[in-house]
């Protein structure tokens, strides 16, 4: 068995949640045996297709003529696409048709929660819809005190500095804008967001938000390796006060680095993330504030401990286990179909 992961436009998706996904699937295939390819012009048994542009849409219906079975990546929603880039609104016009051309194709849709699974199945385009995290590599995110030295000389943090670190591209949606604002009222506090977009696709009044921020949040953009590794496991907390997703990756990656994680109260949590047992929850600024505050003071190893065992069940050798069977049960019932 021998699997297409396509991801069009790998460069522009790469520093992205997205591109991120592209990632762990590979090592998720590695882990488990998978034989795969990332060249659509390979041999392969399954296809399995995690992007929503016009050339995916063309390779998706070219590999339905060939009868080849066909996965598609439900990374992404309506309701994620929201409040996101600038003109949003115009750019959905595009978007929706497409959302709705490839998930209608599929042969199945594999999405990383049961929440976006409900929020698909709801649109009505296609009934075979299964939820998968996509998934951690706890190896990556293990303590790494050379990666915290590593952070610390390059955003130039003191011993006992306190930080609070957010991840994620620059959205309205992300709450970069609560973000900022909580960090206004904590200014013997670093408040470091990673994440980068060109800025003729941010929103104006995120770039407003961004050019009016206080002294203590810093925006370095776009940072990999062992720098953001050693934020995250250096970091008080990890402060992800988005609006909407569809699993959220940076939530794994904060419970991967057994740092405390304080998140929006929001539906994709629902089953998984527990307020005051694996994590923390607000739902406004009043709140983030509050529990900042606690967090910075409090014993969190409890909390910490119970959001490692969390994330531990979604490791990609786990994930890759499940995927694995996945795909041997599309290959099976195409092959009975046939």
């Amino acid at each position: 068995m021998k699997v297409l992961l396509y991801f069009e436009n790998e460069n522009t998706i790469k520093k992205s949640g997205i591109g991120r996904a592209l990632r762990h699937q590979i090592k998720a295939c590695e882990e488990n045996g998978i034989e795969y390819t990332l060249n659509p012009k390979d041999d392969f048994d399954i296809a399995h297709i995690n992007t929503y542009f016009a050339k995916s849409h063309y390779l998706a219906k070219k590999f339905k003529k060939k009868g080849i079975p066909l996965i598609v990546h439900g990374h992404s929603t309506r309701e994620d696409f929201r409040d996101s880039f600038r003109l949003w609104k115009v750019m959905n016009l595009y978007f929706y048709p497409q959302l709705k051309k490839m998930y209608t194709l599929a042969d199945l849709i594999v999405t990383p929660t049961p929440y976006s699974k409900k929020l698909i199945l709801s649109y009505g385009y296609n009934k075979n819809v299964v939820d998968l995290s996509n998934g951690i590599d706890l190896e990556e995110y293990k303590e790494n005190p050379s990666a915290i030295e590593e952070f610390k000389k390059f955003f130039n943090i003191k011993d006992g500095d306190k930080v609070v670190v957010g991840v994620g591209l620059p959205f309205r949606r992300k709450g970069i804008d609560d973000f900022i604002e909580v960090a206004r009222n904590h200014k013997d506090i670093k408040f470091i967001w990673f994440g980068y977009l060109a800025k003729i696709l941010v929103q104006p009044y995120i770039l407003k938000c961004i050019k009016n921020k206080p002294d203590n949040v810093i925006m370095p953009g776009y940072i990999a390796g062992d720098i953001i590794k050693g934020a995250y496991q250096y970091a008080a907390l990890v402060f992800f006060p988005s609006y909407e997703e569809t699993e959220g990756i940076v939530a794994l990656e904060a419970l991967a680095s057994k740092t405390p994680l304080l998140v929006r109260d929001i539906g994709v949590y629902d089953g998984w993330l527990f307020d005051k047992k694996n994590c923390y929850k607000g739902k406004n600024n009043e709140d983030f504030s509050r529990l900042i505050d606690e967090i910075i003071i409090n014993d969190n190893s409890s909390i910490v401990e119970e959001g490692y065992k969390t994330v531990k069940e979604r490791d990609l050798k786990n994930i890759g286990s499940k995927i694995k069977e996945i795909y041997k049960n599309l290959l099976n019932s195409k092959k009975k179909a046939k």
